[in-house]
Formats: C-alpha cells, structure tokens, sequence
C-alpha cells in the first residue's frame, strides 16, 4: 500500500481502534477516516495496512542531521544508536519534549552514522 504525502502506512494490530490510533499518533479520528476512504472504521482488520496523517515540524539544522522519529524511539536509544549523548541530542533540540517523543517527528541529530554490523 503506498500511503499519500503526509501519512505514514500504519499495520492494524487486535483491538486498535480509529480513536485509539488518534490518540497515539497525535492526530483526530477525521484525519484517518479521511485518507482511509473505504476502510470500514467499525471492523478493523488485524493485519490490514491503513494510512496515519503526521504532522511533521522541520527543526533547523541540515537535512543530513535530520531524523524522523519512529515507534518506540527515545533520546537514550538514538544515543546509543549513534554513539553520541542524549545531553547532544536534547541541546539541539529546544522545545521537543524528550518524554513525549511522536512517530513522524522530526528531531536534528549532532551526527548522522550508521549502526555497525
């Protein structure tokens, strides 16, 4: 499924919900219902991929030290992830909320490498 500009794609798991998906992804039940024409928001179907609309806020730095956050992302991971501190992380980051990190959120990282395999 390829989700239009300004979604992501977002895989139903048992028990999610237009509502619940709202709530976690910082975004209304109208917004997903209105990119998800057709989806049936009364029978969610495990498995079935629906698009979630992000809003995403371009902090100022280069676009090579951008990253957009993903599930389960935090300050403490992406530091270990690219060897770097979470103190470099939160100092280029004034105004992002550490504990209240959304998927979709774009954050500026001192230093882009990869993991090592």
């Amino acid at each position: 499924m390829t989700c239009p500009k300004g979604t992501i794609p977002y895989h139903i798991k048992q028990g999610d919900t237009f509502y619940t998906l709202a709530r976690r992804f910082n975004t209304t039940v109208q917004a997903i219902a209105s990119v998800n024409i057709g989806v049936d928001a009364n029978n969610l179907i495990p498995g079935s991929t629906i698009c979630i609309p992000i809003r995403r806020s371009v902090v100022p730095c280069p676009p090579e030290n951008r990253y957009v956050i993903k599930a389960g992302d935090t300050f403490s991971k992406l530091a270990a992830r690219y060897r770097i501190s979470a103190a470099s992380i939160l100092s280029l980051n004034s105004g992002v909320d550490p504990t209240n990190l959304q998927v979709g959120q774009i954050i500026c990282l001192p230093i882009r490498r990869r993991r090592k395999s």
